[in-house]
């Protein structure tokens, strides 16, 4: 009994308004993009998209040991990458940039369409399917786009120098860093090729 009437004075002495933000905060998690110019594309989104940038779309060959022609060529030194692979590695790059960027502005246009159907209310089951269609269209081209140049890079890269880009990008553990006990660490980090 006592424990009943405790619980009631807490929930009396509870301000409303607490419960009310509570409640509040849980039923907006898209407060706030409803100011965007266009609501399914943040302002990085569409300047990730401008430049021909890869927009997480090739995270399927990026983690599985495939590098991009982007991060490969930040990483040229520490891998390192020779002169030719240097030269292959911006021509998958500058090929990739020159079909992403018109790519990414059909997609862009897509999603800028979309938006206006629903912010006019002229939307129906025939104009939402070819609106996403176009859409879908401009993202599964933009992805295929990334995607292949990923696995183009294994071609002229050397295992050890994927396993490398692994490493500098956080995807693997760093052999050289973590000598395994009883192992003579200098004789480890010559073997390992540590510098």
């Amino acid at each position: 009994m006592k424990a009943n009437t405790l619980l009631l004075a807490l929930s009396i002495c509870l301000p409303l308004s607490t419960m009310a933000q509570h409640s509040h905060g849980a039923q907006a998690p898209y407060a706030g993009m409803q100011n965007r110019t266009i609501k399914s594309l943040s302002d990085n989104d569409i300047n990730e998209l401008r430049r021909g940038g890869g927009w997480g779309l090739a995270l399927a060959a990026e983690l599985n040991g495939m590098p991009g022609p982007a991060h490969l060529l930040e990483l040229k030194d520490q891998i390192p990458l020779a002169s030719d692979q240097v030269a292959k590695t911006q021509a998958l790059l500058d090929e990739m940039r020159k079909a992403a960027i018109p790519t990414g502005d059909r997609l862009i246009a897509a999603e800028k369409a979309l938006e206006a159907a629903f912010a006019t209310g002229k939307v129906d089951e025939s104009s939402l399917r070819r609106l996403l269609a176009d859409s879908e269209t401009a993202r599964s081209e933009l992805r295929f786009i990334h995607l292949s140049q990923h696995y183009k890079t294994v071609q002229f890269l050397k295992p050890e120098q994927i396993k490398r880009y692994n490493i500098l990008r956080g995807y693997a553990e760093d052999p050289c860093k973590n000598i395994p006990a009883g192992h003579n660490p200098e004789m480890y980090k010559r073997h390992m090729g540590c510098n």
